[in-house]
């Protein structure tokens, strides 16, 4: 069986690499130490050591090595995404502006009830809407507000964290870096929909 130690950085690294690429999803350190027997497994640090090596690996490459809210993946790089799409003839889906003004509302307001959504758009928020989010498993109910009704607080999970490319919320950019959802439209393929 082979043994990971110190002399073996390399045999490490393509261990992790093998991991990261077999895995459907991304993996925490936690989640990747289960892949090593008790008589095999490297300690924390030199399985992190060994991701950065790994990172400085990809740096010229078209994949990347991102650490996410779940944990370590390999991915496309960004700017070679153009041409990766292309192997897919299905078209990314498309979110109308409703959902995705619900969703910024909620990533940045969150814990934040439905009603308070539609305070705040102007416009009332359609089932489909909240029920979008839930399916994509990009919102979940985190409680519940104690006034009459018992209304449903929203907020953002992991996997929401995980599609949109960040480690925390502290990574949305800004609401100052914000100007204007005109100008990031495009990027977003939004559908032209009614409100609601």
């Amino acid at each position: 069986m082979a043994r990971i130690g110190d002399t073996a950085r390399t045999s490490l690294k393509s261990i992790l690499e093998a991991v990261l690429l077999a895995s459907g999803e991304p993996l925490s350190l936690k989640a990747i130490e289960t892949v090593f027997t008790d008589e095999e497994r490297p300690g924390a640090n030199d399985i992190r050591k060994a991701l950065e090596e790994l990172a400085d690996d990809y740096a010229e490459r078209g994949l990347e090595l991102k650490e996410v809210s779940s944990g370590f993946r390999i991915q496309v790089r960004e700017d070679t995404n153009p041409w990766v799409a292309r192997l897919w003839e299905e078209r990314p889906q498309r979110y109308s502006r409703a959902l995705l003004e619900t969703l910024a509302l909620i990533a940045y307001r969150q814990p934040i009830t439905r009603g308070d959504i539609e305070e705040v758009r102007g416009v009332s928020v359609r089932t489909n809407i909240i029920r979008t989010l839930q399916e994509r498993e990009w919102i979940r109910v985190v409680g519940h507000r104690d006034v009459p009704g018992k209304p449903a607080l929203f907020g953002t999970t992991k996997a929401f964290l995980d599609y949109f490319n960040l480690s925390s919320l502290d990574d949305l950019p800004s609401l100052a870096e914000i100007k204007d959802m005109e100008t990031i439209e495009p990027e977003l393929e939004l559908e032209t929909t009614e409100d609601g």
